[in-house]
């Protein structure tokens, strides 16, 4: 299934503000009830629902928001399929499914962009929760997650060098994407205008020498910035 653009955008006419999600993924069972679970969100517009194969058409068609990306496929690479969609020009934020909260891919698909991980067995209302985090700049780590990725932050002399190249301002900023916080959430907080977190977003990746907004958190839990 695959939802135009143009239709997405009717829709989001109708409802207000819309957040439009492409769920990826090889197992027709999981398609329908992630879809099922997030139409039934007004302020969700489930734009496709497709295998591996056809992933990289349905974004080029859908144009969406926020893509849902399983992580392992038998014929489809997801790591590559997250390497080719976040390479392109727009490209929408992209948080990986799994089934594990240990999976082996987790370092690498976060280091190829993705804004967080996802368990299949997320609970519904938390699973439209994270939808609509990730939709507003967000990043979501499924709990257990969350756990593998701290795991994995010991302090590190490096980090902490990266994080001091930045300004007050900059650090607050990462204290609070380490929290999970959004852009909007960000704003209020610092007392800064939307276009100036997204621009003081954009620094701290380059200052830290990332791509995603985890491998900013996790920098700064290994910079001993926030608490473990």
């Amino acid at each position: 299934m695959i939802v135009s653009a143009d239709a997405a955008a009717a829709r989001c006419d109708d409802h207000g503000s819309v957040s439009s999600v492409l769920i990826v993924d090889d197992e027709t069972l999981v398609r329908s009830g992630l879809s099922m679970i997030l139409d039934a969100d007004p302020r969700i517009d489930v734009v496709g629902a497709v295998s591996g194969a056809d992933a990289l058409e349905a974004v080029e068609t859908a144009r969406p928001d926020v893509v849902l990306l399983d992580i392992r496929m038998p014929d489809v690479d997801g790591l590559q399929l997250l390497a080719e969609i976040t390479g392109r020009p727009d490209a929408p934020v992209v948080a990986m499914l799994t089934t594990f909260d240990s999976d082996d891919h987790l370092t690498a698909a976060l280091r190829g962009g993705a804004a967080g991980f996802l368990l299949k067995n997320t609970d519904p209302v938390a699973l439209t929760q994270m939808v609509h985090t990730l939709a507003a700049g967000g990043t979501v780590l499924a709990p257990g997650v969350n756990r593998t990725v701290l795991a994995s932050a010991a302090l590190d002399p490096d980090a902490r060098a990266r994080v001091a190249t930045l300004t007050d301002r900059e650090r607050d900023v990462l204290r609070l994407v380490a929290e999970g916080a959004t852009n909007g959430e960000i704003a209020d907080a610092v007392g800064v205008s939307l276009g100036t977190v997204k621009d003081d977003v954009g620094t701290v990746l380059v200052k830290l020498g990332v791509r995603s907004r985890v491998l900013a958190a996790l920098t700064a839990a290994r910079a001993g910035l926030v608490d473990r």
